[in-house]
């Protein structure tokens, strides 16, 4: 099908939209409430077009191609509307782009300096509203919402949650939650998708800069940070880098410039936290436990299961997350080790995740009366501590992580990609089970952007059957059917909160597309490739870990220290 755009034929598919065929063609339209994998809404309009024959001019996102359709994107009038949107806009927006967050990376800001808006030419009195800070993990702010409806389609088709929606009527219409409550009593997961495809500061994550610059201040305080499997290959965007570039190295040299005493590799309490998930289902599959397993790393899914999916609280692994091990085995091993008080130690997380700052505060994550972790840093936050502190990445030499808990296989970074808890669980699951290596690592029917995932693998005698999930949307359909008896032959389940897994988190990096998603996520896999230790139980510093300390994977010490039960809260109803 052609359709005539600009004086120019370009070639378009009958399912397309005027946007998605202008788009393919790299004609440039503005748009404020576009998502590409949801359905349109046409609520923002700035991607107005004129077509020949029609009265009005019509929202391309949401307009159908037709044969021999003649299109206009510039035309004076077109122009004309969308400037007098931003205007408007504009018009009923904060003053305050020196002190927003989203300053440089706001996309009403982009459109302004775009459309050539210099002047306010609308006055008049403005909405009042009061700003959320009551979740711990995701702060919002609605006057400087421009109800585009992003965050709510995100939250209600993208992760099933539903924790926000549109209320109010005419000038009074705000997006708010079921009662207009704070955040932190509704249904909300903490993932911080919603952040992510905000195009305003309206929504951002809790800062917990202060703390932390607070800690490195004091002369009395050991800090000590730790950085998530996936942030050495994000981190590098918010410095103009391409995705996928691996900036491990010099990211643990600006850690060090930064002031944290010791810099330690998340991915090491990943290859903890395999032996002792693995070792757990390794149990359940051969003893008659409770199955299908449920991976617990993710504090977003954790969180939905506890108030959508009860009863299926038995079927999640009693590991802690990675993050949270790692803080444990620090004020614990590390502590006595080194000789220090662990109330003097301040725990730093770097994670890719808005939901492990919930994580963190979570009762459950105490031992003898202290947090595992004190403080959680996203991505963007470490990226906004690097330039404060004037460092240049491409400056840094290349440092390794502080031992004992800087080492790690390949298996403990490839958590950071859908798909990579589970294989790397299989990897030492087939071993402790048979004794024997997996004779091919690499399970890549797990691997992939696909939401839902399976394979099969035979483990001794049994075929294990396993499914690997990203995004609440997809897992709750896969609970359903689990619920209804329609999976009855699953044995281990891999959840991840945000689609794609932890390479496409709350905290990660603003504006990726699926191309930067899929770069991070082969940065993994290219990693995984190229290096030698590539199991869990391979890892030598996690052996010496059991020697010197928990004795064994699943045994009494390991579970005071690294395994927990949730507990249900009240089930929130769609």
């Amino acid at each position: 099908m052609m359709i005539e755009v600009n004086g120019q034929k370009i070639e378009c598919k009958p399912e397309d939209t005027v946007l998605t065929a202008l788009q393919r063609a790299g004609i440039f339209v503005p748009t404020l409430c576009y998502l590409p994998d949801l359905f349109a809404n046409g609520a923002c309009r700035m991607c107005v077009v004129e077509v020949e024959g029609q009265r009005n001019l019509i929202p391309s996102c949401a307009f159908p191609v037709a044969e021999n359709m003649k299109v206009s994107t510039h035309s004076p009038r077109v122009l004309r509307a969308r400037k007098t949107i931003i205007e408007l806009l504009c018009s009923n927006h904060p003053d305050d782009c020196l002190y927003c967050g989203r300053n440089g990376s706001c996309e009403l800001q982009r459109l302004t300096e775009l459309l050539g808006v210099r002047e306010r030419r609308y006055t008049g009195e403005r909405s009042r509203h009061r700003p959320d800070v009551s979740n711990p993990s995701i702060a919002r702010d609605p006057a400087k919402c421009i109800l585009c409806g992003r965050c709510v389609r995100v939250c209600e088709t993208t992760q099933s949650v539903s924790a926000i929606d549109f209320i109010g009527r005419g000038s009074r219409t705000k997006i708010g939650t079921a009662f207009d409550a704070g955040l932190n009593v509704s249904s909300c997961i903490n993932c911080g998708q919603c952040i992510k495809v905000c195009p305003t500061g309206a929504l951002s994550e809790q800062s917990s800069l202060k703390e932390v610059h607070n800690a490195l201040a004091d002369p009395h305080m050991t800090v000590v940070v730790q950085h998530a499997p996936s942030v050495s290959v994000t981190l590098a965007e918010e410095f103009g880098m391409k995705p996928g570039v691996d900036v491990n190295g010099v990211m643990v040299t600006a850690l060090r410039r930064l002031g944290f005493d010791k810099v330690f590799d998340t991915s090491f309490s990943a290859d903890l936290t395999i032996m002792e998930e693995a070792s757990e289902f390794a149990h359940r599959l051969t003893r008659g436990g409770v199955l299908p397993m449920f991976t617990s790393c993710s504090p977003g899914w954790i969180k939905f299961v506890e108030q959508f999916y009860p009863k299926f609280l038995p079927n999640l692994s009693t590991c802690k997350s990675p993050q949270q091990m790692m803080g444990a085995v620090v004020k614990s091993y590390f502590a006595k080790q080194a000789g220090l008080d662990p109330h003097k130690i301040f725990s730093v997380s770097v994670m890719p995740c808005t939901a492990k700052k919930f994580e963190a505060q979570r009762p459950e994550m105490l031992f003898n009366g202290l947090p595992d972790v004190d403080a959680v840093l996203t991505t963007r936050e470490l990226a906004q501590m690097i330039r404060m502190r004037g460092l240049d990445l491409n400056a840094l030499e290349p440092d390794t992580a502080d031992t004992p808990f800087g080492s790690r296989s390949t298996a403990g970074k490839i958590f950071g990609a859908s798909g990579g808890v589970m294989e790397a669980a299989l990897r030492t699951a087939h071993h402790l089970i048979t004794g024997k290596e997996l004779e091919a690592l690499e399970l890549k029917a797990i691997r992939g952007m696909d939401g839902l995932k399976e394979a099969s693998l035979r483990v001794g005698d049994v075929s294990v059957n396993v499914a690997v999930v990203s995004g609440l949307g997809n897992a709750r359909k896969l609970m359903e059917e689990i619920a209804s008896g329609a999976r009855p032959n699953l044995h281990f389940v891999e959840v991840m909160t945000c689609p794609g897994g932890c390479v496409n988190g709350g905290g990660q990096p603003y504006n990726a597309s699926p191309e930067a998603v899929r770069a991070r996520m082969q940065a993994l896999y290219r990693i995984d490739r190229e290096e030698k230790v590539r199991t869990s139980h391979g890892n030598k510093s996690v052996q010496r870990l059991y020697e010197e300390f928990l004795e064994k994977p699943c045994g009494k010490k390991s579970h005071q220290l690294l395994h927990t039960r949730y507990h249900a809260r009240e089930e929130v109803a769609l």
